[in-house]
């Protein structure tokens, strides 16, 4: 025994130090190619990033009557739901998404949820980390098939799966089935109910009303694909929606009095609008800007009474993968056609539904928003083809076809902030812009948050960009993103992280993304190629199933640029971009004129004896020297100058010239200034090295250097420049192009970095009130005060 527990561990030596020199002698190159990292190509999914000969994907059609209770705040719905197998698999069994259950009292959310009690919390505080009373799970009343036969059905916290009564068969199978269900609405400004804060209804105490937004409030199918088989994660509130393309028909029953905005196209106006509703609504279509449909004045008027009858809106909605709505008396509604170049939709109506306490602001920009972000989108993804877009003002921000629901409400007053202002800009183009990416380019929300809400920031980012010259965009510039990229690498994931996982889901999933792909257009890629490859990305991928390798793949097979060291570094690491110039050497060319050279050593030589502080302090305290008072110790040298010009300098000088040839020549008598430059990655990231050098004579001069330069040294790198001015400093990224978390070593001589403080007097200061925040407001009140006052 003891001989062969010997032998056991010789070899459990011999195969640790076989690992560890196979690891010494893999490429660990930031510069290797993604392999492991992504899935091999197949029929289904090529290697140039588009679907294969033989992609397919799965469709669902729905057919829904749905009941908003009013008084009761309940959802009461009955669906018909078609399936379509186009799988080349035998199916035994559906899975179906029952979203809501996230705040069933039982739900894993709660039961997960982590926090730290406070010296000082406030009582919403601590109920927004203990209270799961709410019983707002879906309550599925029955699952049948179309004779009315039940179905086994099993629920899975927010999954349901139903088991087939015959086998579905492969890429002809359909199979119809119905369910029943009901689920009480959630107040969506609870803070105990946050999971599900992306719809529910809000309650109005002054005018005793709620205003509706009703989203994942249906079961939803589950997509089965290629890529994950069924994608059933869990639901835990954060990692959104996967879900497959379909045709809609939705009958929404609501009081008789109330607006409904909701996904699709109305279908029977003449029966829910009054005949000057449709009127204006007509005239909206040519309209060139906003058109009130239903005015602020019709809204107030119906806050004062609450109908006890009811009308049922239909909406019909072709090729989308989810529906949702809102309703309320209290709806403003406002609309215009907009044309978009090459959309199939010969005029898309823009439009807005708020509640008077979102205007002015959503009457003057709402409307004109969505438009600008259908413009913008659709000339950078592809056309808009959806016959509506629609905005509706509902105190958060969450997307669904062809509807989203926005931030962005003044004061009492009418007045607002710029934050407010510029805050519900961003996010409606955000929103709207959510109608691209994922509710046409469908990638799986669930696993991947970063492809549509990454893609999606950057987007937004251009369109804020595209409204206003000077616009104040949160995201998208390198320099933003910085804080977080220095951050502890506790507190960071790499983006390619599960979004059920992600710490500072912000930053991770929206900003960082959307940074990296603006750094990808504007300093390593190039605009044209970025643009005409991204819009590829959009192209191939329009409704259907996109993973991260088909985004890669795509990028670098359109723009025929190698991204894979980019992916790698920014995707899937937490690396960040600290570059250094570590050291500037001039080189000077020995010019082997005599006029110059000897110029330059009697320069040189009286600067040196300049410096010599015992020459300098004997100058000043000895009258005179041995060799002053007595002449006969001088000979020769004591009047020798070895940089004095002779003759024969010049003879020499004129020979070894004739004696170069043409190219020789053409680099002497250039007179280039040398410089070495010595860089260091110290951050992690490779990245492109841009470079401005001031000259000594004011000008300046920038230089761009592609990333691959670190192809060699991953670490450092030391490359000579010929510049025809003497430098004065060199500075690294000086426009701030890269996300360099320090700027210190971007200096050389090295600059020191101002940093900003301030003083304010702490009582009664509060950062961000109305006071010290509302520049309109504080003018109105301005002009309210009388002559002379205080």
């Amino acid at each position: 025994m003891r001989i062969l527990s010997a032998f056991a561990t010789a070899l459990c030596l011999c195969t640790t130090l076989g690992t560890a020199l196979a690891q010494s002698n893999t490429d660990q190159s930031k510069f290797r190619q993604l392999g492991t990292e992504i899935p091999t190509p197949n029929t289904y999914r090529t290697a140039s990033g588009a679907p294969g000969e033989e992609y397919w994907q799965q469709r669902a059609d729905y057919d829904i009557k749905v009941e908003l209770d009013d008084d009761k705040q309940r959802i009461i719905g009955r669906e018909t739901v078609t399936y379509t197998n186009n799988s080349p698999h035998t199916l035994t069994y559906l899975w179906v998404q029952l979203d809501q259950n996230v705040v069933d009292p039982n739900s894993d959310t709660y039961k997960t949820e982590t926090g730290k009690l406070d010296q000082r919390m406030s009582a919403g505080q601590l109920n927004g980390m203990l209270d799961n009373s709410f019983d707002g799970g879906h309550k599925i009343e029955y699952v049948r098939d179309m004779t009315g036969k039940p179905l086994k059905y099993t629920i899975v916290k927010t999954m349901m799966r139903i088991d087939l009564p015959t086998p579905l068969a492969a890429k002809v199978g359909k199979f119809q089935f119905q369910i029943g269900w009901n689920y009480n609405i959630n107040d969506r400004q609870n803070p105990a109910l946050q999971a599900d804060s992306r719809g529910g209804y809000e309650f109005f105490p002054e005018d005793g009303n709620y205003l509706y937004t009703i989203t994942q409030w249906f079961p939803r199918m589950a997509v089965y694909d290629d890529y994950n088989g069924w994608q059933h994660k869990q639901f835990l509130g954060q990692g959104e929606f996967t879900l497959p393309f379909g045709n809609y028909t939705v009958a929404i029953t609501v009081p008789s009095d109330h607006i409904v905005a909701s996904t699709g196209v109305l279908q029977n106006p003449k029966d829910v609008l009054s005949a000057e509703q449709q009127k204006r609504f007509e005239a909206s279509k040519t309209a060139t800007k906003p058109v009130v449909i239903v005015t602020q004045e019709e809204a107030t008027e119906k806050e004062k009474t609450k109908a006890k009858d009811k009308k049922t809106w239909i909406y019909k909605a072709d090729n989308v993968r989810d529906f949702a709505f809102g309703s309320s008396r209290k709806y403003i509604w406002d609309a215009m056609g907009v044309k978009v170049d090459g959309s199939p939709q010969s005029t898309i109506m823009a439009m807005s539904y708020y509640a008077k306490e979102a205007n002015p602001l959503y009457g003057q920009y709402s409307t004109e928003a969505v438009a600008h972000t259908l413009r913008v989108y659709s000339k950078h993804t592809i056309a808009y083809p959806y016959p509506v877009a629609i905005s509706v003002e509902a105190s958060n921000g969450m997307e669904y076809p062809m509807i989203c629901f926005n931030y962005g409400r003044p004061e009492k007053d009418g007045t607002y902030s710029e934050r407010i202002k510029y805050g519900m800009l961003s996010v409606i183009f955000h929103e709207v812009g959510h109608n691209f990416f994922p509710m046409i380019v469908n990638s799986d929300e669930r696993q991947w948050t970063w492809m549509d809400e990454g893609l999606n920031s950057f987007c937004q980012y251009l369109a804020e960009q595209e409204w206003q010259r000077d616009y104040p965009s949160g995201g998208g510039q390198p320099r933003n993103i910085v804080g977080y990229m220095k951050a502890d690498k506790a507190v960071q994931n790499p983006i390619m992280t599960n979004s059920e996982s992600i710490i500072q889901f912000g930053p991770n999933a929206y900003t960082k993304p959307a940074t990296a792909l603006n750094i990808l257009r504007e300093t390593v890629m190039g605009r044209e190629l970025f643009d005409y490859s991204f819009k590829e990305y959009a192209r191939r991928w329009a409704f259907k199933h996109p993973t991260p390798s088909d985004f890669f793949r795509t990028m670098e097979d359109a723009s025929g640029i190698d991204l894979d060291w980019f992916w790698r570094g920014w995707f899937y690491t937490t690396d960040n971009v600290d570059i250094a110039i570590e050291g500037v050497t001039e080189f000077r060319m020995d010019s082997k004129n005599p006029e110059i050279e000897k110029a330059l050593a009697s320069k040189k030589s009286k600067e040196q004896l300049e410096r010599d502080v015992t020459y300098q302090n004997n100058k000043r305290d000895l009258a005179t020297t041995a060799v002053e008072r007595n002449e006969a110790l001088k000979d020769f040298y004591n009047g020798y100058d070895p940089n004095a010009l002779t003759p024969m300098d010049k003879d020499r000088f004129e020979k070894w010239y004739a004696g170069l040839g043409p190219k020789e020549k053409a680099i002497f008598d250039a007179k280039k200034n040398y410089y070495q430059i010595d860089f260091k990655n110290k951050g992690g990231l490779v990245m492109p090295i841009i470079l401005k050098f001031e000259f000594e004579d004011g000008t300046h001069e920038i230089q761009r250097i592609p990333a691959e330069i670190w192809r060699m040294d991953n670490e450092k790198f030391s490359k000579v420049f010929a510049l025809g001015k003497p430098v004065k400093q060199v500075i690294l990224d000086p426009n701030l192009e890269t996300a360099d978390i320090d700027l210190d070593d971007n200096y050389f001589p090295r600059r020191m970095m101002p940093s900003r403080f301030e003083i304010f007097k702490s009582e009664g200061f509060t950062r961000g009130s109305s006071q010290g925040s509302n520049p309109m407001q504080q003018a109105q009140q301005q002009q309210k005060k009388p002559a002379g006052g205080n």
